[in-house]
């Protein structure tokens, strides 16, 4: 700021007004500017970009599978992103977060909603790395159930809840096997066998330091969940007759899982399922082909249409954030099984309108 000679020397008192009235207007100004670039508490979420799960990235197949025949495909199955600013991923300022809070396809939401306060960067990538991976693993159990090819699941104990009760019975790296007898085929079959004991005590055969054993165990119930459970923490593992291998790096989370089944599905079966359309969608998968919840849905629906993107495939689960902000020109399809994205690909692939298969209201 420069000053003359008179406000030096001493002006008149309401010269000295309007120069302070001056000074309080441009600081004010400065202090607003300030604010827009400190660093603020919020996360954005907006439309990330899509990648085509049978088609290429960076040249190279985004699925490839080796040691079984595979046939031609075309179209597109895109997995959606959301992508994301803030929390402990990136330095978010004031003004950043104005700017997308003003376009309709950005969402912006207080950090704790999204992160825990003490989560760092490191680990938030780490568990989205964990996510994808695991995903991509129990894309292929999925994919192999739906089309009846068999695989072995590997059930690992890692740890048992405090109180619960298999503490003390059960150990780490103790690998269950059976249960009264029976083999166990899954993960989804133990849970289910467990409540259907209905808290009678059950016998698992477990392999632990080389040697078969069996150990007995007392479900309790689980109020939250409502169906009774071990208490036991458990990592599963997979071993196919074949080996996927996804061209993809820098990308986490769980919720491209059905997409991927839905790739390796179309790359292992005779035909071109797509019929050349182009489908995105989103969804967790279970071994079983169970389809679930994902966040971000309005984001993953809007990038999938800048894509150029027909029709959308939509947990059944997230309808309540599907309705009312459905881009145009884009079918939603809401399906809850692996069954059901195959079963209205497959249709529309050949010819079907899209707009007769079920969806979200």
């Amino acid at each position: 700021m420069v000053f003359s000679k008179r406000d030096k020397a001493g002006a008149r008192p309401r010269e000295r007004r309007a120069d302070l009235r001056t000074v309080s207007a441009v600081g004010a100004l400065g202090l607003s500017m300030f604010s827009l670039v400190i660093p603020v508490d919020f996360v954005t979420e907006s439309p990330g970009p899509t990648f085509n799960t049978i088609g290429e990235f960076d040249s190279k197949p985004l699925i490839e599978i080796e040691g079984a025949q595979t046939y031609p495909v075309s179209g597109n199955l895109d997995m959606t992103t959301v992508s994301v600013a803030g929390g402990p991923n990136t330095s978010l300022f004031a003004v950043g977060a104005l700017a997308t809070w003003l376009e309709d396809s950005t969402a912006v939401l207080p950090s704790d909603l999204i992160y825990a306060p003490s989560v760092t960067s490191e680990q938030v990538s780490a568990q989205n790395s964990a996510d994808m991976t695991n995903s991509q693993e129990v894309a292929q159990a999925a994919a192999l159930t739906q089309l009846g090819i068999d695989y072995t699941e590997i059930l690992t104990v890692s740890g048992a809840v405090e109180g619960g009760p298999s503490q003390g019975i059960l150990q780490e790296g103790d690998v269950v096997t059976a249960l009264n007898g029976e083999p166990l085929a899954s993960y989804t079959d133990l849970t289910a066998r467990v409540n259907a004991s209905a808290g009678q005590p059950v016998t698992l055969t477990v392999t632990r330091d080389g040697s078969e054993q069996d150990v007995t165990v007392t479900p309790s119930y689980n109020e939250q969940g409502q169906r009774y459970v071990l208490g036991l923490y458990i990592a599963r593992s997979f071993e196919f007759p074949m080996t996927v291998n996804y061209g993809l790096e820098e990308v986490g989370g769980p919720s491209a899982g059905m997409m991927f089944a839905l790739g390796i599905i179309d790359e292992l079966t005779e035909g071109e399922m797509t019929g050349g359309i182009h489908f995105a969608g989103t969804g967790t998968i279970d071994a079983d082909g169970t389809v679930g919840s994902i966040g971000g849905i309005e984001q993953k629906m809007r990038g999938a249409a800048d894509a150029g993107a027909t029709v959308f495939l939509a947990p059944a689960d997230n309808c309540d954030e599907v309705v009312g902000n459905v881009p145009r020109r884009l079918n939603v399809i809401k399906v809850s099984t692996l069954d059901e994205a195959v079963d209205a690909v497959t249709r529309i692939g050949q010819g079907e309108d899209p707009a007769t298969f079920p969806t979200c209201s």
